[in-house]
C-alpha cells in the first residue's frame, strides 16, 4: 500500500505539470490505462493519482465517457477569469512585509530572464497571492491557476504582446506599485474576458481535431 502511494504522489507530481505544460489541451481524453502502460505501474496508484486531479478540478470525470481534461464553457471561463483576478486585487489589499518575495527568482522583472510567458504568469501571479501570508488564498489562486494553465498554453495566439503585458505587471509588483499592479490586473483580465468567445471557439476546435 506504501509503495502504491509513493507511487501515486509521483504520477500525481507529473501529470499536474504535464497539465500546467499543455501536454494535455482542454477537451482531451486521459486514459488510465495510457498512463499505467507509460510509466510501467499498476491501475491501482494511476487511479489515485487521476481521481486526486479530479478532486483539484484539474480533471472532469465524465462517467462512461472516461476523464477529460476540463473544457471550459464561455461562461465557466468568465467566471474562472473574474474569480482569479478578485483572488489577486484581494491579496494586493493586504500589505505584506517588504522582506517577502524580495530578491525572487522571478522572470519578467525589471533587468530580470525573459521566457514562457505561461510559466511566468503562473509564477508571478502565485508570488502576488503568497506574499500576504494568508494560507487559503494563495491556495485558491494556485487552484485557480492550474486551472487557467491549459487555457493560457492554447490560446497563446491570440494574445498581443504577452511579454511585454507580464513585464508590465512584474514591474509593478517589483516596485511594490500596488495602485498600478491592481490596474494592471484588471486590464489584464478585462483583454481576456473578451477574448472568451475566441478563445473557447479555438480550445473546442483542437479537441474536434484531435485524433
Amino acid at each position: 500500500m506504501r509503495a502504491n502511494r509513493s507511487k501515486s504522489a509521483l504520477l500525481y507530481r507529473q501529470l499536474r505539470r504535464a497539465l500546467q505544460s499543455g501536454r494535455y489541451l482542454p477537451g482531451q481524453r486521459i486514459d488510465p490505462g495510457t498512463l499505467a502502460e507509460e510509466f510501467s505501474i499498476s491501475p491501482t496508484p494511476v487511479r489515485f493519482a487521476l481521481y486526486r486531479l479530479v478532486g483539484e478540478g484539474l480533471i472532469d470525470d465524465h462517467a462512461r465517457d472516461g476523464l477529460h481534461v476540463p473544457l471550459l464553457t464561455e461562461v465557466a471561463l468568465r467566471d474562472l477569469y473574474d474569480w482569479m483576478e478578485r483572488l489577486l486585487l484581494m491579496a494586493c489589499e493586504v500589505e505584506a512585509p517588504p522582506e517577502v518575495g524580495a530578491g525572487e527568482a522571478l522572470p519578467y522583472l525589471p533587468g530580470g530572464p525573459r521566457g514562457d510567458p505561461v510559466k511566468g504568469t503562473w509564477q508571478l501571479f502565485d508570488a502576488i497571492a503568497r506574499a500576504p501570508g494568508f494560507r487559503p488564498l494563495h491556495h485558491a489562486v494556485k487552484q485557480a491557476n492550474d486551472r487557467l494553465a491549459p487555457v493560457r498554453r492554447a490560446k497563446r495566439g491570440l494574445i498581443d504582446q504577452p511579454d511585454e503585458e507580464l513585464a508590465r505587471l512584474g514591474s509593478h509588483w517589483q516596485a511594490r506599485d500596488m495602485a498600478a499592479l491592481r490596474a494592471g490586473l484588471r486590464a489584464y483580465h478585462a483583454r481576456r474576458r473578451q477574448l472568451v468567445p475566441r478563445i473557447v471557439a479555438l480550445l473546442v476546435d483542437r479537441r474536434d481535431q484531435q485524433p
